[in-house]
């Protein structure tokens, strides 16, 4: 069975974010991520989750300056400095709080352009930080319209072109459904590549029970597969989060 993280952007949002590193371990999750965790102080984000024993499991780019503004600048062809500046702002961040990995944005554009300067990018940031693990991750165009990295496909010619050792993609399950509409195909075809999942119920991006995606039947795929890293509750509760805690796995 899977070690389970809690995303705490989306869960647990009835507490402050400090109360929720505590909440996700008494839940029984083992690892946590915050997709944009640059408004608290790193030291007190790290304090936190190990007082609670929690691995800090994943971050996001863009740094401390994103303030909800665009979804990255990575794929943006004429962004490269500031992509670059904000990688190395980001990649402080998460070495402080010792992030497993980091999800690189791609942000929104489109054409042969934004791929080369993807590509070039992602070389860079994989030479410039090769002993972190970095990841880009396909997101929906219902829920992220523009953004450049909507294809699992796409993801895995990006990956295999930059040929670095420390780039890999991450696997959203409710992303993967909506894209194509076979999130089991899609791990089927690119599971070997993949650092990180993420799960949450389609329709609604709730708990991750029901729906269009058998759950239970994905994580016997991802034991016969041999995955050994973290799945990540990534949903919006229904209620309140402890309430929708059903399908968690206890061990």
């Amino acid at each position: 069975m899977p070690r389970f993280a809690a995303n705490l952007t989306m869960l647990f949002t009835e507490l402050p974010m400090l109360e929720r590193f505590a909440a996700a371990a008494d839940a029984g999750f083992q690892g946590v991520e915050i997709l944009f965790p640059y408004d608290i102080p790193a030291r007190d984000l790290s304090r936190a989750a190990i007082a609670a024993g929690l691995e800090f499991v994943l971050m996001n780019t863009p740094p401390p300056n994103w303030a909800g503004g665009p979804r990255g600048f990575a794929a943006e062809p004429g962004r490269e400095d500031r992509f670059r500046s904000d990688f190395d702002r980001a990649l402080r961040f998460a070495e402080a709080l010792r992030a497993r990995h980091v999800h690189i944005m791609a942000g929104y554009a489109e054409g042969p352009d934004a791929r080369a300067t993807f590509t070039r990018n992602l070389a860079w940031a994989a030479d410039r930080a090769p002993h972190v693990s970095l990841m880009i991750e396909p997101l929906n165009p219902m829920d992220q319209p523009g953004y450049f990295l909507a294809d699992f496909d796409l993801a895995a010619e990006i990956i295999a072109q930059v040929g670095a050792p420390n780039l890999g993609l991450q696997f959203d399950s409710y992303h993967a459904q909506l894209i194509t509409g076979d999130a089991m195909e899609v791990w089927r075809r690119h599971g070997g590549i993949v650092r990180h999942v993420q799960i949450a119920g389609v329709p609604g991006r709730h708990e991750p029970t029901g729906g269009m995606i058998d759950y239970p039947g994905f994580f016997a795929a991802l034991d016969q597969s041999g995955y050994k890293g973290w799945v990540s509750a990534e949903y919006n509760p229904r209620a309140l989060t402890a309430q929708g805690l059903g399908w968690l796995p206890r061990t």
